[in-house]
């Protein structure tokens, strides 16, 4: 007969020293026509990335959308289907999107195409036609699209958000409506094109298994061409958070609410940003923070709250986000607000920052690890006006960040003093209980 003696729980080993961040080889080179290009070297695997910022901020969102849409849908010289099967030959692809700040055109694929990507990008970029069929069948896709979006709890919550913290900003409205979308033209995207689509104040990100100079000569061959004569507008700051009533979004019906808090915060470059990343993962910012910890742990309130810093070219903010049952609406509020409220008072253990140092450090090694990672990273840095390179200085404030310099800045940006909060639910049901919280004001939700 045998006899299992249980010795409890195993200690966890301690967490070992955090490996020194390595930037990676680049170089980069301003064309003649203005175009910014940026390759780095990452031979992991025989694949390239390509990432092409271009200043695209105060556009009508209508024929933005649209213009990201069917930029690739063929040229003067090509079909659509034509300019996929090039892609295809070479193990490749091209994409296009758009933002508040940027029209970004994206690639991947083999180290041996490079050169053939980047003559189809030139294609594109000094050639797309707009046709008038393919601009048709993209405009019902993306109605259909958008349709779909405006039904969801997650979309019709942010797009409250946005109005409320940033009024009249171009930032406030982002998502075009249907109407909008089916009134834009394939003659609107050409003049649209002609005059934002440029290489001035433009961005190219070419990371792989490449020799960055001559990655760079192989761009210069293809985009060195690229010109117009366009305009870049430039955007505003953001305005300062007005807090003032929370903004109840009523969703008759609705079996959960969405809960969206925005707080002030710092762009990367300001001091203050490590130890404000590090306030903000202590508070939200991964799965071990208190506010998980709270209302997903200990009461059962939602699955998934989250918290992060959101950066655009015009200004910062941090967001909070959860949806949670309709009937613990009032209470999540009341447990999001004591946990912003203690970490804006009290500062974190000396343990509990150690921990978010280590998810942030960490956390910043991954994003590297990978081809498609590193380029966005060094795109959207690239598009602030910074370089890889700040990437170890970040790193080195992030490790000398001291408890004091997160209660700091704790104190001056989590403070629920100065949050504006968001409710998307059912106000019948929701709103006494967020009454007794603070003053609420109520608003049908946009149809």
């Amino acid at each position: 007969m045998s006899v299992t003696v249980s010795a409890g729980p195993r200690a966890l080993p301690a967490l070992g020293p955090t490996r020194k961040l390595k930037v990676p080889k680049q170089s980069e080179r301003t064309l003649g026509n203005g175009l910014i290009v940026i390759a780095v070297r990452r031979p992991a695997v025989p694949l390239v990335e390509l990432r092409l910022w271009v200043p695209f901020g105060r556009v009508n969102v209508a024929r933005g959308a649209m213009l990201s849409q069917t930029m690739l849908s063929g040229t003067e010289s090509m079909t659509s289907v034509q300019i996929a099967a090039e892609l295809q030959k070479v193990g490749a692809g091209l994409s296009a999107g758009v933002d508040a700040d940027r029209l970004m055109l994206s690639g991947a694929g083999l180290v041996t195409g490079l050169d053939r990507m980047l003559e189809l990008m030139a294609e594109v970029l000094t050639g797309a036609s707009y046709p008038g069929d393919e601009v048709s069948t993209e405009r019902d896709r993306l109605i259909d699209r958008i349709q779909v979006a405006q039904s969801q709890p997650t979309h019709l919550v942010r797009e409250a958000l946005l109005k409320r913290i940033y009024g009249r900003h171009p930032y406030a409205a982002q998502t075009p409506e249907p109407g909008q979308i089916r009134a834009v033209r394939p003659a609107a995207l050409r003049t649209l094109h002609a005059e934002r689509v440029h290489p001035a104040g433009a961005q190219l990100v070419v990371v792989g298994d490449v020799q960055p100079e001559k990655a760079l000569d192989a761009v210069e061959r293809a985009l060195g061409g690229w010109g117009g004569a366009g305009r870049t507008a430039t955007l505003p700051a953001i305005p300062p958070l007005e807090t003032g009533p929370l903004l109840l979004v009523d969703r008759p019906g609705s079996v959960q609410s969405s809960l969206r808090v925005a707080l002030p915060a710092v762009p990367r470059t300001d001091p203050d940003h490590a130890a404000l990343q590090l306030a903000n993962l202590v508070f939200g910012g991964y799965f071990s923070s208190r506010w998980v910890e709270n209302i997903r742990e200990d009461k059962g309130y939602t699955y998934g709250p989250h918290s992060v810093i959101e950066h655009s070219v015009a200004g910062s903010i941090l967001v909070a986000a959860a949806e949670v049952a309709t009937e613990v609406t009032g209470p999540a509020l009341l447990e999001t607000t004591y946990e912003l409220g203690r970490m804006a008072s009290l500062p974190p253990k000396p343990e509990e920052l150690e921990q978010a140092r280590q998810y942030a450090l960490g956390t910043l090694q991954l994003g590297m690890s990978t081809q498609a990672g590193l380029a966005a990273l060094t795109s959207a840095y690239a598009g602030n006006g910074l370089r890889l390179d700040f990437l170890a200085e970040y790193a080195a404030r992030l490790a000398a960040a001291t408890v004091d310099d997160v209660a700091r800045v704790a104190a001056h940006h989590l403070a629920p003093s100065r949050a504006a909060v968001v409710v998307l639910g059912d106000a019948e049901r929701v709103a006494d209980g967020l009454a007794a919280l603070t003053t609420v004001r109520v608003e049908p939700v946009q149809p």
